[in-house]
């Protein structure tokens, strides 16, 4: 009889209680072991290796123990898996179609202890992506209270980690002020208060040798230590934690933590760096400003035109006495001759429109939500993409917070004939999304696109090269395939037979065809080019497809 070779996987999320004598880890072995047992008279026999995960998620495939399993099974050491359950195996059916995948292609296969499978049945493989799909649920649910857990904390003031703000340290759930660090940051102010322009502030800094802070990365590199940017600068001056407030999203709560700035102050600067006076601030205070809120031009400082000249904003009055806001080249303002040509002057509102449809586009791709923050396991990638959908998911009107959020993550905007290109804030992101600042992938901070322009050193108007909203021709060539892999499948070849044919992985073949399901009318929006911006074939491959076709279409709705 061909014996046939067990290792027993196990796996703990958490380290409570591995200290014990006898764990969960021990737990899971003997009962593992007690089966392996009775399977005897099958020739199954224990492996004396160990494999196990102690403290790590079932979320992600980076694990030790994992992976030397995986290289075993590769190696032809291992003939088939066991486990107590499933979950500890993997809680995430995209991982689990990577360990199946090299189980088939090393004719290895794997077994629970208290659940009942066979891989190699259709019937098999659809319990499991049923048990595995309550699994990834059940995550998900836990990271929705994990964030309303961290969103009613910062209601409360407290600090809940993240990129720690130049000038204070973490103490417990707050923070307390660092000096001298604290000392720059108040210098930063003053210099702002006397001067009045970020440039100048810039220019001073430099001239005083102020310095960002000196982070060292987990690899044991040295990060900061340079003078600041303007970006810096502008995200210092724009920071509530400096007036004892903590910022979550677009609301602000006061915080438990001293402030550094005077929140009165700070208030104050506010309105300087918006372009309001005090007085503009108390009378909308009191009721008594005109025509509803202030129109405020949120991209002050961060517009510059191709010869690095800034554009500052401007006010002018219509016929009709509406006043127009507009970004006007700084040497048109300034210059007592004949106006340069090549000066822009922006209609306000449609550029601010152009620049927050740009970055919510870019923020809501998949792969840019999976890849914005480096090394992130599969649960800081939902939460990631959740925080980013709650910004990006419809188009806000000129004066709601979504708008004012999205613009204040750009930190530099250059203009040149027909392109525009938006630097992303990599530590307005990295507050944003709660994670340090050096995890912040720079390869997706910068969004660029082409534009068409009518006027300039009048007035110009920006319109996207892409707002035809052409057609995704991936997605729709690989619903096309998926519907030939289907008719291959019905005419009775195999997953295997189809990959070959086709010179494509089997797995690839597993995944795809799932789109031959698609509604029709879901398909054919595909064709029009007017499905939701997030679907897309990278997504339907990381998300299960409903059966439904009316349930197919109230979760891509919400894309």
């Amino acid at each position: 009889m061909k014996k046939t070779r067990c290792a027993i996987y196990t796996r703990k999320s958490t380290e409570d209680g591995l200290e014990q004598e006898f764990n969960s880890l021990d737990a899971q072995r003997e009962a593992c072991t007690a089966f392996i047992a009775s399977q005897k008279i099958e020739g199954w026999v224990l492996v004396p290796d160990s494999y196990d995960d102690g403290g790590l998620s079932g979320g992600t495939l980076e694990r030790a123990g994992l992976q030397r399993l995986m290289a075993d099974i590769r190696s032809g050491k291992v003939d088939r898996i066991v486990v107590y359950k499933i979950d500890r195996l993997t809680r995430s059916l995209g991982d689990f179609a990577k360990i199946v995948e090299v189980l088939d292609e090393a004719g290895a296969s794997f077994v629970s202890v208290t659940q009942s499978f066979n891989t190699a049945t259709s019937m098999g493989r659809l319990t499991l992506n049923m048990l595995l799909s309550f699994a990834q649920f059940e995550r998900e649910v836990t990271a929705e209270r994990i964030r309303d857990k961290i969103t009613a904390s910062k209601k409360k003031g407290l600090w809940m980690g993240g990129n720690v703000p130049l000038g204070y340290e973490p103490h417990g759930r707050t923070l307390k002020i660092k000096e001298p660090d604290a000392q720059i940051i108040r210098t930063i102010y003053d210099l702002y208060k006397k001067h009045g322009s970020v440039r100048a502030v810039k220019d001073q800094a430099d001239k005083l040798d102020l310095k960002t802070a000196i982070h060292t990365l987990s690899s044991g590199r040295s990060k900061g230590g340079t003078p600041f940017s303007f970006g810096h600068i502008y995200y210092i001056l724009t920071n509530p934690v400096y007036a004892g407030r903590i910022r979550h999203k677009a609301k602000v709560y006061p915080g438990q933590h001293p402030p550094l700035i005077e929140p009165e102050s700070w208030d104050t600067l506010q309105d300087q760096l918006m372009g309001r006076s005090v007085s503009d601030r108390l009378g909308k205070e009191r009721g008594k400003g005109r025509g509803g809120r202030k129109q405020v031009s949120l991209l002050i400082g961060k517009l510059f035109d191709e010869t690095g000249d800034r554009l500052t904003p401007s006010h002018t009055k219509s016929s009709k006495g509406h006043r127009l806001r507009y970004y006007v080249s700084n040497r048109l303002i300034r210059s007592k001759s004949a106006k340069d040509p090549s000066g822009w002057r922006l209609p306000g509102p449609e550029l601010e429109a152009l620049v927050s449809k740009l970055l919510r586009k870019h923020l809501s791709t998949p792969s840019v939500m999976a890849n914005i923050v480096s090394e992130a396991t599969t649960e800081e990638i939902a939460t990631i993409a959740t925080q980013l959908s709650d910004i990006t998911r419809s188009e806000p009107d000129e004066q709601s917070e979504k708008r004012n959020q999205i613009l204040q993550l750009s930190q530099n905007i250059q203009l040149a004939p027909g392109r525009i290109r938006i630097t992303i804030s990599e530590n307005g992101l990295a507050e944003m999304l709660g994670v340090d600042r050096e995890r912040v992938s720079e390869e997706h901070l910068e969004v660029e696109a082409g534009f068409q322009h009518r006027k300039r050193g009048v007035e110009t108007k920006l319109v996207l090269a892409d707002t035809a909203n052409p057609r995704d021709e991936t997605l729709f060539k690989n619903i096309a395939k998926a519907h030939h892999y289907f008719d291959l499948i019905r005419a009775g070849q195999t997953y295997s037979e189809i990959a070959a044919s086709e010179g494509v992985s089997k797995h690839r073949v597993y995944k795809l065809v799932d789109l031959a399901f698609l509604a029709p009318d879901i398909v054919r929006d595909v064709f029009a080019g007017s499905q939701p911006t997030g679907l897309t074939t990278e997504w339907l491959l990381r998300h299960a497809i409903p059966a439904l076709w009316y349930e197919q279409r109230e979760t891509f709705r919400t894309l």
